[in-house]
């Protein structure tokens, strides 16, 4: 059956995401979908995705089309290039065939990725996974010697207004299950109060929860316009590179904000953990960070030297919350109940047993429903 809708276009998918509307087509430039890019697609209710790249490359087992497929959204694969150029807005049509039309006009042809493909492919991408784990070790542990100096004391931390020294530290990335994560602790945010670091995205994802971030740190590619001007009061602190590049201060600076600049390699996340643990962080918990090779691997990284380096670093007072909604995101089975009730039982008939005064009022109890019963 022919699916038509307006097309959505953008070479970055996360920024694709906040422009989607519920029945949209989308167009994206993405090589091995990750589950990140794939759930904000299934959460904007899209009608089909096209992809311009193979969104299963097969060089690891990448979970995105599978979470489409199970929320069965169309995906049309392998597009080319030429389907980018296509003008935001447009009405097109993607036939049974795999043809794609605007204006009855041929635009492009690519192939449906079905359960059954998609399965196929994973268990390729899964025995080719051994390939994919000794290429990423190698340039992890080549990374890791050219990076050491990260904590050797060779990366010079930038002045903050945040006072940090002796407190808990919440970072928050908008990696996997951030969401999840962040509403399960979110009785500790409240109790605790801890400083609260946005890397990019993830000082959005403080905001919808209803937290203002201390800090917003990061390349500013993903955080938005509006968090930025909230937090003008704040600390921003912009990744720059050993190379030179500072991809966000641009955008800052046409903000008319104000920002400081933290030059190092790595991630946006590295830098945050390393300026927490260089500030006296007493505790840093961390919500929605990249830690294992398929993470990396996602973001289309070859290796992890610098976040192997600085968990190394700060490991003593860092908390992984990633995941934490899985491990208490249990149903109260009844038998739980009984035992809380078996429990709460034991006290009681023991109190009844050894009380004085107990033992006479249930004994006059007893004596007065004699006297009531014939």
């Amino acid at each position: 059956m022919p699916i038509t809708g307006t097309a959505k276009i953008d070479y970055r998918t996360k920024n694709l995401i906040k422009r989607l509307k519920p029945g949209d087509i989308a167009i994206i430039h993405h090589e091995d979908l990750d589950e990140v890019g794939a759930l904000g697609l299934v959460n904007c209710k899209v009608k089909a995705v096209i992809n311009a790249q193979k969104s299963i490359t097969g060089r690891y087992p990448n979970p995105g089309p599978e979470i489409l497929a199970n929320a069965n959204i169309p995906i049309l694969d392998d597009v080319g290039e030429d389907i980018m150029s296509l003008e935001e807005g447009s009405v097109i049509t993607i036939e049974d065939d795999g043809k794609i039309y605007c204006e009855n006009k041929l635009i492009g042809e690519g192939v449906f990725l079905t359960p059954e493909i998609i399965k196929s492919k994973m268990e390729d991408a899964k025995r080719n996974i051994e390939n994919s784990l000794d290429e990423f070790i190698n340039n992890t542990l080549d990374y890791a010697k050219k990076e050491k100096y990260l904590i050797m004391g060779g990366v010079s931390i930038p002045d903050i207004n945040t006072p940090i020294n002796g407190r808990h530290v919440l970072i928050v990335v908008r990696g996997n299950n951030y969401k999840e994560d962040l509403a399960a602790i979110k009785t500790y945010i409240d109790e605790v109060r801890p400083v609260l670091i946005g890397v990019d995205g993830g000082a959005d994802a403080l905001l919808e929860y209803g937290y203002t971030p201390d800090i917003i740190i990061g390349d500013m590619d993903s955080v938005s316009d509006n968090t930025l001007r909230i937090c003008k009061e704040k600390d921003i602190v912009v990744h720059a590179y050993p190379d030179g590049r500072s991809p966000g201060l641009e955008r800052i600076k046409k903000l008319g904000l104000d920002a400081k600049i933290f030059t190092s390699p790595g991630t946006s996340e590295d830098i945050a953990m390393l300026l927490a643990y260089e500030k006296g962080a007493d505790l840093i918990v961390a919500v929605g960070t990249h830690s294992s090779m398929i993470d990396f691997l996602e973001k289309g990284r070859k290796g992890m030297g610098s976040t192997f380096l600085v968990r190394l670093k700060v490991g003593s007072i860092l908390v992984d919350a990633k995941g934490v909604s899985k491990l208490y995101n249990q149903r109260l089975r009844p038998s739980y109940m009984l035992g809380i009730f078996a429990a709460a039982l034991v006290p009681i008939l023991v109190i009844f047993n050894i009380s004085p005064p107990i033992k006479h009022a249930l004994k006059l109890l007893e004596l007065r429903l004699k006297m009531l019963l014939p």
